[in-house]
Parts: structure tokens; C-alpha cells; sequence
């Protein structure tokens, strides 16, 4: 881009931004709160089809109204609010891939000081989470988009093979929530724009091993098989530097007197019954779904307060129930030997009369 163009491309983003401010200032003085500039305009990183990134927080829904999309030229422009509660909430915890628009914002315009209070107090807590080492908060993120890319995949997979298109976008979703689950585990945000997303990403330290080759794989494949097979590899790849860093990085629950409370006697009321009942009818149908109740539990046990990993699926057997039980007992009596470790007793009676002097106390 030479110099005049570039100019003259300053000169009239200035317009536009003097217009917007302007009408705020004008229209609504109790509705927009700030606004602020983003985007390649903010970074520099610019060219002469560039639009204009401006974040204009509305404080009350009035301030909607300022909101215009429009074509000057041949450059389309989207001038639209954000609310505090929405975006800039999001931003500031991080749940959002757009967090370099809060912690790097250009702010043109503020109708009052406590709007700049409060948008600097979403800033710092941005910037703390941002401060902080990688720990189980980022890794739950990327847990998130991890999640979110294998239901992505999944579509791809129940798409038909002809229509590719459907195939084509499911995969690019899951890359896309694979990019934000990489951005979390290296705790850090997208500072760029997309045509900067592999670069950027390139420079972390912890990315899925041969990234770039899985990255365009899914750009490149051609056919709904291919698009399949490359989101798939990437997909594995991702989750297992996910897994990786889960072991590595993440404050791992520990069992204790007080977090075990009533899951022991929550298992019996949940599961055992159902169980004991489902195989003693060779009701197949109802032991499954019995099964499948006991190791969704179990497994939510394990990841909040750090119980073993009870694997009953893996002994499930249609042809021999029997089998099947004996390994949940097995489990039950395995769990009830951390109780014993933190001397947590099982709130248990023989009576009514016992229940209701322990319930209603003395």
C-alpha cells in the first residue's frame, strides 16, 4: 500500500469515528458507556480493504440504536453494540476468543468516569487470569472447546458424504474451537486477527504435535472422507496435548472428610438397587442404562473430589449380567474404603426412630 492510500484510508476511518462518536455524544449520552477501537486498524496490520473494528459497550438497550451496517465504497462497514454483561463479561474471564478487543482496546470515547472504572476493572481481571501460571482454570477452557470440537467433528461424521459443504463446516467448526482450546492451554489470547491465527499459534509453547501438517489437512482435503480423516487426526492430537496438560498442570481433587459427604450413600440410593434389581430380572435393557447411571457417577466422582477411576463399562456384558454386578459391588466396596481413609462414618439406620433422632438432632 503506498502512502497516499494509506492516508486517505486513515483519514476516513477518522471520519467515521468522529460520526459515531459524535452521534453518541449527540443521541445518547446515557446509552453508550464507551467506545473503543480494535482490529487491524488498532494493530496496524491493515490494507486498503480493511474494515473498521469499533466496540461501542451500550449501557442501557436504547443504545442499540446507534448500530448501522452499511457499504462505503467498496468496504463494508458493521458499526454494533456490545453489552457489559455479554461480551465484555466473557472477555474478562476469558471465555472468549476475543479477549485481546477488552485488554488492548483503544478507547476513543467514554461518557463518564465510572464507565472507565468499570471497564478497567474488567481489564485487570482479564489480565490477572492472564498473569496467572497455567493451572486447571485454563485447562478447563480448553475442556470446553475440546468438548465443543468433538461435537463439531461428530456433525461431520452424520453429514452425509454428498454434502459436503455441511461436512466441509463442521470440520472447519471443530479446527475453529481446536484454535481457542490451544489459545487456553497456553493461557494466553489471540492477539491478530485470522489470517494471523497459525502464526500466532505457531509461536506457543505447547501446541498439538505436527499442528501446522493437521491444520491444513482440513484447509486442503477435498472430499467429505478427507475432511473426516484430517479432523479427526487433529481432533486426537488436540486432546492429548489436552490430557497431557490436565495431568501436568491441573490442582487434582483429593478425597476428604468433608467433599466425600453423602456421595457414598448418593451411589447406593442412584445405583445399587438398580443394579441388584435390573440383573436379578436378566433385564438387559435395564442394566445398561443402570450401568451406564453407576459409571456416570462414579466418573463424576473422580473428577470433583478425586475418587478412583472405576471402569464398569469395560465389564458389561449382556450374555453374563452376573459379571457385571460382582464388579459394581466391587466398586461400592472400593469406594467405601476411602470414606474409611478419612474417617467419615455412613450415615446408615436400622430404624425410623434412629433416622429421626440423627435428622432432627436433640
Amino acid at each position: 500500500m503506498d502512502e497516499t492510500t494509506k492516508n486517505e484510508l486513515l483519514l476516513k476511518n477518522r471520519r467515521i469515528i468522529d460520526m459515531v462518536t459524535g452521534r453518541a455524544k449527540r443521541d445518547f449520552p446515557e446509552d453508550i458507556a464507551l467506545i473503543g477501537l480494535t482490529g487491524s486498524f488498532a494493530t496496524g496490520d491493515f490494507h486498503e480493504k480493511s474494515d473498521l473494528d469499533l466496540i461501542i459497550v451500550n449501557d442501557t438497550p436504547r443504545g442499540w440504536d446507534i448500530s448501522l451496517c452499511f457499504i462505503l465504497g467498496d468496504v463494508g462497514y458493521d458499526i454494533y453494540c456490545t453489552p457489559w454483561e455479554t461480551r465484555i463479561e466473557d472477555e474478562s474471564r476469558l471465555n472468549s476468543p476475543m479477549v485481546s478487543c477488552l485488554v488492548e482496546l483503544n478507547i476513543l470515547y467514554c461518557a463518564k468516569p465510572e464507565h472507565m472504572e468499570r471497564f478497567n476493572a474488567y481489564r485487570r481481571r482479564a489480565l490477572d487470569e492472564l498473569a496467572k501460571p497455567i493451572g486447571s482454570a485454563c485447562i478447563e477452557r480448553a475442556k470446553n472447546d475440546i468438548d465443543r470440537a468433538k461435537r463439531e467433528y461428530a456433525n461431520a461424521m452424520i453429514a452425509g458424504s454428498e454434502d459436503l459443504g455441511a461436512v466441509r463446516g463442521a470440520a472447519g467448526s471443530s479446527l475453529y474451537h481446536i484454535v481457542n482450546a490451544v489459545v487456553s492451554l497456553n493461557n494466553t489470547y489471540i492477539k491478530r486477527g485470522a489470517k494471523r491465527y497459525l502464526e500466532e499459534l505457531l509461536g506457543y509453547e505447547h501446541i498439538p504435535v505436527d499442528f501446522e501438517k493437521k491444520y491444513y489437512d482440513i484447509i486442503d482435503a477435498k472430499t467429505a472422507e478427507e475432511l473426516r480423516s484430517a479432523s479427526l487426526a487433529l481432533l486426537k492430537n488436540a486432546d492429548a496435548l489436552y490430557h497431557e496438560m490436565r495431568e501436568k498442570f491441573a490442582e487434582k481433587p483429593v478425597p476428604t472428610f468433608e467433599n466425600l459427604r453423602g456421595t457414598y450413600e448418593e451411589l447406593w440410593c442412584n445405583c445399587r438397587n438398580k443394579v441388584i434389581r435390573s440383573v436379578g430380572a436378566n433385564d438387559r435393557n435395564y442394566a445398561f442404562h443402570a450401568a451406564l447411571g453407576a459409571q456416570d457417577y462414579l466418573d463424576e466422582m473422580t473428577e470433583s473430589v478425586g475418587t478412583p477411576k472405576f471402569d464398569l463399562m469395560r465389564s458389561f456384558d449382556p450374555n453374563d449380567l452376573g459379571a457385571f454386578k460382582e464388579t459394581f459391588l466391587r466398586a461400592m466396596d472400593a469406594y467405601l474404603n476411602e470414606y474409611e481413609k478419612v474417617g467419615r462414618r455412613v450415615e446408615k439406620f436400622n430404624t425410623f426412630e434412629e433416622l429421626y433422632e440423627r435428622y432432627m438432632g436433640p
